[in-house]
């Protein structure tokens, strides 16, 4: 049962993100970098209070390890979690925009391009070994995504370039596991917040005065933001990335039927025969680890 923990983690992070359109939906008439905004520099300062009121101690112990490094894996280290950074600001911007100026199916493609890209980039980086019933899940899902992206192509393109960043955000993360994984995810919120602060006196909208609004954006960064990276962090310590990556393609699934019976956009049969056959391939992909767990749970 010792795995079940990080599979409950990475389940749990992704169905939290296959409900975000509920609480992004409603911020559609702001613009998207200011939601950007207002959601990175939050999270920032959310995390940096924490860090400097609970977690000195931990600081203090992460602060000392990186001292005693040697200078190439220093720059390493530092170079990785700059790239981090800098991934998972391009990978909200592009999401909150598709999601608010395109459509949320697009959106949901997205994280089902997400996890075959992740397995590829692990078989290939990380040296992770795939049976070949994975490698059948893995075709399986990217037939899902041709026939999604026989019905729109452009929304592919919008899709692939979101999944396409927080793939290798989680690839790194995966040779980044040796600091506390809220520190590192703190970093991560701070220098986001340090690339966007340049661009806040000139592209932000006027100072938003709707209680709504700073409601939302604070939902956005505990229950969408910290909560979940840091869910999936801890699934990453445990778990190959190439089955996070397939865990993955619950967030789509939830985004999808949401999309459908919440927010109205049609439902093609091409569309339902396509999710069946992604859902299939996580079914598949993780079929070992399903049938282990239900016999250790027996016992």
């Amino acid at each position: 049962m010792n795995n079940l923990k990080y599979y409950i983690a990475a389940i749990t992070a992704f169905s939290l993100w296959g409900t975000f359109s509920l609480v992004l939906k409603p911020l559609h008439s702001y613009p998207s970098l200011d939601i950007l905004f207002y959601r990175v520099f939050s999270c920032a300062v959310i995390m940096t209070l924490v860090t400097v009121l609970f977690r000195k101690v931990k600081l203090r112990n992460n602060v000392n390890y990186f001292k005693n490094l040697i200078p190439k894996e220093k720059r390493r280290i530092v170079g990785l979690n700059i790239l981090s950074s800098i991934l998972l600001t391009g990978n909200w911007f592009s999401f909150i925009y598709v999601m608010n100026h395109i459509s949320v199916r697009a959106t949901s493609v997205a994280y089902l391009v997400c996890p075959i890209i992740t397995t590829i980039l692990a078989f290939l980086i990380l040296r992770e070994k795939l049976s070949k019933l994975q490698w059948i899940s893995v075709i399986l899902s990217a037939a899902g995504c041709i026939l999604l992206s026989y019905a729109n192509l452009l929304d592919m393109i919008y899709s692939t370039l979101i999944g396409s960043t927080y793939a290798c955000y989680l690839i790194i993360q995966s040779v980044n596991s040796k600091f506390d994984k809220f520190l590192v995810l703190n970093f991560h919120m701070i220098l986001s917040a340090l690339i966007l602060l340049p661009f806040f006196p000139t592209y932000s909208g006027p100072v938003p005065t709707d209680f709504k609004f700073y409601f939302y954006i604070e939902i956005i960064a505990v229950m969408y933001t910290i909560v979940p990276l840091l869910l999936n962090l801890y699934a990453l310590s445990g778990i190959a990335s190439s089955k996070v990556g397939m865990i993955l393609n619950i967030n789509p699934i939830i985004a999808f039927i949401l999309a459908g019976a919440v927010y109205n956009e049609a439902l093609g049969g091409l569309q339902i025969v396509s999710y069946s056959i992604i859902f299939l391939a996580v079914i598949i992909f993780n079929a070992k680890e399903i049938f282990r767990l239900k016999t250790e749970a027996a016992v």
